[in-house]
């Protein structure tokens, strides 16, 4: 095996190599969880010299300067503070989902009027009217970290994939026969996942268009659906109490999760694929091992239903946000609630770390959003300007930029 290349990966912090096998082309991922702005480098990269036979003492210095930059990321944006640069009234119609491409230069919004527009966050200006759906626009999304593709679920049962380039429709993919209410890019951009109120999820082909396979058991809507890390394996949630885990590759479910007893609102991965973190309209958030399906903690304390939750970058933290109007912070080594969110006046349907993880981002019904320190559960900002209930927020990946939509027409 032949070194080719290193390249920075800064969230989750972590090195690419890049290397030549057998006369092929291959890529491997070195991740730097533990990293912060005090690790000794020279330390760290000995361990990473002696863990990786790739990196050979010639690339030791080369290592260092990478770390040393990822460091000086980090550093980054601790205190950035928020101003408002641009009000977009973007539809005719109210707005149903925002999302942002991985250098946040671009975002996406799905509206009622049955469109998607593509936006220049700079300027604000309007770049591509994606049209051809017959009903409203609701899950949209890029197939980050590439962002060259755009896929977009509707009412009308189908989902379509876009140039983010050009807006030319390379695929309608057609086989649900009910509304389609989320989707996901593999992180490979080689599949789109869709799930439906059909009580299925399929799997399709970005090249060739075609319905690769259908995942079949739940008994209720599909309203939750995400890849691991790797790509080998999908999640999704339904309105049937339930969480099943398929295998990306065949189709095949890997195992149930069964414990909640209302609806999930939410479920995914940890970033190395060993723990699942399900959210329920049953207030409480469960925690699992990804490798056997089994419930390792609950999480208790909200008084209402949890509406969203999340991982920070190196799984090391929860966050769950509840329609009583706090959120919360867990430890997932512990399980035990670190801090707690209070403040919004209206119940918390969004919440996100920042790719740093030091601060946290909630979009609120009583029109703010606000950023809070992850470790005190201090407010660090309230974000105000929105004339209706913020339920969609969202930090670009630099942590720079937020965007965030409201139940109208605007964004902010």
């Amino acid at each position: 095996m032949k070194l080719k290349s290193l390249l920075l990966r800064y969230y989750p912090p972590g090195i690419m190599l890049e290397y030549e096998k057998s006369g092929e082309l291959k890529t491997k991922s070195i991740d730097l969880l533990n990293l912060s702005s005090s690790t000794d480098v020279n330390a760290l990269v000995e361990e990473i010299q002696k863990a990786e036979p790739l990196i050979t003492a010639s690339r030791s210095d080369q290592v260092k300067l990478l770390i040393q930059r990822l460091q000086d990321k980090l550093r980054q944006h601790s205190n950035h503070k928020f101003y408002l640069f641009k009000v977009l009234r973007a539809h005719i119609l109210p707005l149903t989902n925002v999302a942002l491409n991985k250098s946040g230069s671009c975002f996406i919004t799905g509206s009622y009027d049955r469109t998607c527009k593509v936006w220049d966050t700079a300027s604000g200006e309007e770049l591509h009217t994606l049209e051809g759906h017959r009903n409203v626009v609701y899950a949209i999304a890029f197939n980050n970290p590439y962002g060259d593709k755009i896929a977009t679920g509707s009412f009308d049962k189908t989902c379509k994939l876009w140039s983010a380039e050009t807006g030319k429709c390379y695929h309608t993919f057609r086989g649900h026969t009910a509304e389609i209410v989320c989707l996901s890019f593999n992180p490979q951009s080689t599949l789109v996942a869709t799930g439906s109120m059909d009580t299925t999820a399929k799997l399709w082909d970005i090249q060739n268009g075609e319905e690769v396979f259908t995942l079949t058991g739940h008994s209720a809507e599909i309203i939750s659906l995400s890849f691991n890390t790797l790509g080998n394996r999908i999640i999704t949630g339904s309105f049937d109490h339930t969480v099943a885990v398929w295998e990306a590759d065949t189709g095949r479910k890997v195992y149930t999760l069964i414990g909640h007893c209302a609806e999930i609102s939410s479920a995914l991965f940890n970033w190395d694929c060993s723990l699942i973190l399900t959210g329920s309209m049953d207030k409480t958030c469960m925690l699992w091992d990804a490798t056997n399906g089994k419930c390792v903690a609950t999480l208790t304390g909200h008084d209402d239903e949890i509406l969203d939750s999340c991982f920070d970058y190196t799984g090391k933290l929860i966050a769950t946000a509840s329609a009583d109007g706090t959120a919360r912070v867990f430890s997932a080594a512990t399980r035990k609630c670190i801090t707690k969110l209070e403040g919004h006046e209206g119940e918390i349907s969004k919440i996100s770390f920042n790719p740093q993880g030091n601060h946290l981002l909630t979009g609120s019904a009583d029109k703010t959003a606000r950023i809070w320190d992850a470790q005190t559960g201090q407010c660090l900002q309230i974000l105000e300007g929105h004339t209706d209930e913020i339920f969609s927020c969202a930090f670009n990946y630099k942590g720079n930029i937020i965007i965030t939509e409201k139940k109208v027409d605007n964004l902010y």
